[in-house]
């Protein structure tokens, strides 16, 4: 096959799949019934001029008799009257008349036979005009159906791709949710157990740690007030908290030692 061959091939498909795209059965259906209408049309006026040309014949026919009427009843009374020149020639036109009338009724049985054949013609196309609107219809009716069947199906079938989507969404959200959740039980399960500082305590310092703190700066408060008591000098801070043995020891050696000092 030569590429010219193949190119044309190729245009006519995509031609014809164009087509078929672009064309509406009713509408064809509806075209070739007006085409079968007016068909129909031609062969009635064809009926009609046939008709009509049967019935100037018969006019005609009428005439030409009432004529040889005529020359009958001139030629008798010429012969009445002596006048048979006058009754010959009567007679002679009344021959010639029937010669007429008689290529007349010939041509109108001719007329007669194509109207009748033009009149059955007519019957059966439209009788077959008939059958083809009642299919016509049927036809449509079911393809119109078969169009609003296929379009609801298409909608049903983007809303269950949409659900698909909606529903993976709704599982990611689950998911994130739940996983969010485990995140934060355990981040309490860690802050209750003290893994974790407890951000809101300033710097991280536990209960233990606080205590010690506190008795230890009521030592150093201690010693400082003990010192005043005694006119000496201000004991520098401690940097570890003492014993409470020790705090007391401590300041029975100084008031000792303030009493000696005195004495």
């Amino acid at each position: 096959m030569s590429l010219w061959q193949r190119f044309t091939m190729i245009f006519r498909s995509k031609a014809n799949a164009a087509l078929d795209r672009a064309e509406d059965p009713r509408q064809t259906l509806d075209y070739s019934y007006q085409r079968q209408l007016e068909l129909l049309s031609k062969v009635r006026r064809g009926v009609a001029d046939v008709a009509t040309s049967r019935k100037r014949v018969e006019l005609q026919i009428n005439q030409l008799e009432q004529q040889q009427a005529k020359l009958q009843s001139q030629a008798q009374k010429a012969l009445d009257m002596g006048r048979e020149d006058l009754a010959r020639e009567a007679l002679t036109r009344k021959s010639a008349l029937t010669s007429q009338i008689n290529d007349l009724k010939v041509q109108h049985a001719n007329l007669q036979g194509e109207e009748e054949k033009l009149t059955l013609a007519q019957q059966r196309l439209n009788a077959k005009i008939e059958s083809f609107r009642t299919r016509k219809e049927t036809i449509k009716a079911n393809y119109t159906a078969a169009e609003a069947q296929t379009k609801i199906n298409e909608a049903l079938s983007g809303i269950g791709e949409e659900m698909g989507d909606v529903g993976m969404a709704i599982q990611r959200a689950e998911d994130k949710t739940a996983s969010m959740q485990a995140r934060a039980g355990a981040i309490d399960e860690l802050l209750a157990s003290g893994a974790l500082d407890d951000m809101s305590n300033p710097g991280g310092q536990d209960d233990i740690a606080r205590e010690l703190e506190s008795m230890s700066s009521q030592a150093d408060v201690e010693a400082e007030l003990a010192a005043l008591k005694g006119g000496g000098a201000a004991p520098q801070a401690i940097d570890a908290p003492a014993a409470e043995g020790d705090i007391l020891r401590a300041e029975g050696q100084k008031v000792e030692e303030s009493n000696g000092g005195q004495a």
